[in-house]
């Protein structure tokens, strides 16, 4: 298994604390000037800010698992309407080539940040497997991810969390009776994003067939009553952040009867899945994503 602490020629480890100062910062817990501050007090271990930032910053150029010019897939942008929430949306459709007849589809749902170019890959492996995928950006009403993460979480957090909640169910909406999708609809998602699969798992229980979250936190209390599943519930083993949200949400899924599996991967980090930063794990993102599929085809079938 891959280190996640480690650099890539693991002659300098980065210690667990930068990690979690990273994920600290991520989700705006900390500014950058006070996570930049925390890691320079670790240069004074042989370790350098470049090389550092090298590891737990995103790099997308090198992490593309299927290309846009895959012949199996045809991807596309389409928008939808949400009255209810920033009143258009916009995302990024993903086909097979190959459908005769229409197939069960997935919402892949970002992080904190935007429709960054990894998400968009993770649609793209969808539909190398035969769904129908798309993956709607929730920054559309500013104008669209802006091509890097940190001013993408800027904009996210400028907008209203409602309206973007509304805008999720839209595009779930849309993407269940979408011409070439069977009817069938299940939704992925990774950190933000897993908190959206919770939620939508709470507010559409009737319309969302399965869902797969991905380090997220459960939605609001009161809604928890709502939860049908299935859902598959995939945390980091060192994620206390998150992982500390999970007693009570399995004590809710359990109450209710709920049809669920979790799996905590040991010894890696909140993104283990992301595989453009060093938080990445290839042996615990590809049985998860392994499973991740599994279970949408015995679901969605």
């Amino acid at each position: 298994m891959n280190e996640p602490n480690a650099y890539p020629d693991s002659t300098h480890p980065i210690p667990q604390e930068a990690f979690d100062w990273y994920d600290e910062y991520a989700h705006g817990i900390i500014d950058r000037r006070t996570f930049m501050a925390r890691l320079g007090t670790l240069t004074a271990a042989g370790l350098t800010m470049s090389s550092m930032l090298a590891v737990l910053m995103p790099d997308y150029a090198v992490a593309e698992q299927v290309s846009f010019n895959d012949p199996d897939i045809k991807a596309t942008y389409e928008k939808f309407d949400s009255p209810h929430g920033y009143r258009e949306g916009r995302g990024y459709l993903v086909t097979p080539t190959a459908m005769d007849e229409k197939a069960p589809a997935v919402l892949v749902i970002h992080e904190n940040r935007g429709l960054n170019p990894y998400i968009m890959d993770v649609a793209r492996r969808l539909a190398k497997d035969g769904f129908v995928a798309f993956a709607p950006d929730a920054l559309f009403p500013k104008g669209g991810y802006p091509g890097n993460d940190d001013e993408g979480r800027e904009l996210q957090a400028s907008m209203e969390r409602g309206k973007i909640e509304q805008d999720f169910i839209a595009a779930a909406n849309y993407l269940k009776t979408h011409p070439k999708s069977s009817g069938k609809l299940g939704a992925v998602g990774f950190c933000f994003g897993g908190y959206i699969v919770n939620m939508l798992a709470a507010v559409i229980p009737e319309k969302l067939n399965a869902g797969v979250s991905f380090y997220g936190t459960p939605a609001a209390k009161e809604l928890r009553k709502n939860v049908k599943g299935p859902l598959v519930i995939q945390l980091a083993g060192l994620d206390q952040r998150v992982n500390a949200t999970w007693p009570e949400y399995e004590e809710d899924l359990k109450a209710n009867g709920v049809d669920y599996k979790m799996y905590e991967y040991p010894n890696v980090n909140h993104g283990f899945h992301n595989d453009s930063t060093g938080r990445f794990d290839k042996d615990s993102a590809e049985i998860a994503w392994k499973r991740t599929v599994e279970f949408f085809k015995a679901k969605l079938a």
